[in-house]
């Protein structure tokens, strides 16, 4: 260990969205907060990146939207949704304000969040790898013990009240505090496979779309840079045609969802497909003497719904403005973090678990068709499906009893369809129960 410890009011472990948020607010709450991140700003990760509006919101409270739409992703104040033979189109209800998505590539939007953190006084240390947490005698984190990549490699400590990892699906801070194993999961039925495309279409630009083709599923989302972001999330069951020709597979099964294919005419793919497989959502215990876990560290949704980013910038924004007052009180932060963590769950449970359903990886069932069919002559109900998208609306207030029963019986009413609703329809049913029963015990 070179030197002695080091300290400060606040670490945080990783500085992309959920690190940079819960960054900011603890400099701008006057505490000195060092980011450590073990990349190097910009650079990418893994990720899809689409911003709804309530996404574009959370980066205005945090002041680095100016920033963010200097890097010239044009605004999507329209979305499409295509399935059982209709294309719902509806425009976005404004949210604190914003009524357009954004798609960002994560190079320019994570190096702009780091920058608003330094500009509010946090300390962002770039090629930093943490090796370890540090404790008191008493079993609570104080702190950190890290590398820097760039230096002579010796370890140093960095101690701190409260540390934060926000640190991703693999999470070295959820392992050393024992969170590592989620206490609520559910695997994915999907898997994902993205890439970018010089878009040549100019008029498309205004509008993120998706496809549902069987069991299929495709999005087209305009983003900086001239591009459109092109992911699939197939079914699981195809993982290992994707394996054995990852490029290959990708071209057909667009091909295969026509809407799709005709979006990307004439469009380029520039780069490789980037793929992620194995995909489980989850809830990890969170808080803890002394730390706790932001963003996907914590808590992570199936990328069907998008929901990733917004969640990161909220709550670690959130979290950042809770602590610190209470950085000095052990006593009275500990409780903090944990109503904290409560409340990311009681705010999320619902949304996960819808996620979970959309997740499947199975073709629209007879319910979900009707919807479509029953949006698509009814452009409030298309307004209020968009709504549960920018966390504006609960699912379940989308499908309230009456209106369930009434899309129930005109599925049932269709040709040929009765034994298939009546299954969908049960199947919903012991589904939003068990889902009620899961909120209530939260």
């Amino acid at each position: 260990m070179s030197g002695g410890p080091e300290r400060v009011d606040a670490i945080v472990v990783g500085a992309r969205c959920a690190g940079s948020a819960a960054a900011v607010a603890l400099a701008r709450s006057g505490r000195r907060v060092v980011a450590l991140d073990r990349g190097r700003f910009p650079s990418d990760t893994l990720s899809t990146h689409l911003l709804w509006p309530s996404t574009v919101a959370e980066l205005a409270a945090l002041g680095v939207l100016p920033a963010v739409e200097a890097l010239g992703a044009p605004r999507l104040p329209w979305a499409l949704a295509g399935g059982a033979g209709v294309q719902l189109r509806g425009r976005f209800r404004p949210v604190d304000g914003i009524g357009h998505a954004l798609c960002v590539r994560r190079p320019g939007m994570d190096a702009a969040l780091v920058a608003t953190a330094r500009a509010a006084g946090a300390e962002v240390r770039e090629r930093a790898r943490v090796t370890g947490l540090v404790r008191d005698r008493d079993g609570r984190v104080a702190g950190v013990r890290w590398r820097h990549a760039g230096g002579d490699g010796g370890e140093r400590e960095l101690r701190a009240p409260l540390v934060i990892g926000a640190d991703g699906r693999r999470s070295l801070v959820a392992r050393e505090v024992g969170a590592e194993q989620p206490y609520r999961s559910s695997v994915s039925g999907r898997a994902c496979y993205f890439g970018y495309w010089e878009d040549p279409h100019e008029g498309w630009r205004d509008t993120a779309a998706q496809w549902r083709d069987g069991p299929e599923l495709g999005t087209a989302f305009p983003c900086d840079g001239g591009l459109v972001l092109a992911l699939l999330q197939p079914p699981v069951a195809r993982v290992a045609a994707f394996r054995a020709d990852l490029e290959g597979e990708y071209r057909a099964t667009i091909a295969r969802i026509g809407p799709m294919a005709e979006r990307l005419a004439g469009a380029r793919l520039v780069g490789r497909v980037r793929s992620a497989t194995g995909i489980a959502s989850y809830f990890r215990r969170s808080a803890g003497p002394g730390w706790a876990l932001a963003g996907d560290a914590g808590h992570f949704k199936d990328p069907v719904t998008a929901q990733g980013i917004r969640d990161a910038l909220r709550y670690g924004r959130e979290l950042g403005a809770a602590a610190a007052p209470l950085l000095d009180d052990p006593a009275a932060l500990d409780p903090a973090l944990r109503a904290w963590e409560r409340r990311r769950e009681r705010e999320c449970l619902e949304v996960y678990q819808w996620t979970n359903g959309l997740a499947r990886g199975e073709p629209l069932s007879p319910l979900e068709a009707e919807l479509y069919r029953v949006a698509a002559q009814r452009p409030a109900l298309v307004s209020d499906m968009l709504e549960v998208f920018s966390r504006q609306r609960r699912p379940s207030r989308v499908l309230s009893p009456p209106r369930a029963a009434m899309i129930a019986g005109r599925a049932l009413l269709r040709r040929g369809a009765r034994g298939a609703a009546l299954h969908a329809a049960g199947r919903e049913l012991a589904g939003a129960w068990a889902d009620s029963r899961e909120r209530a015990r939260a």
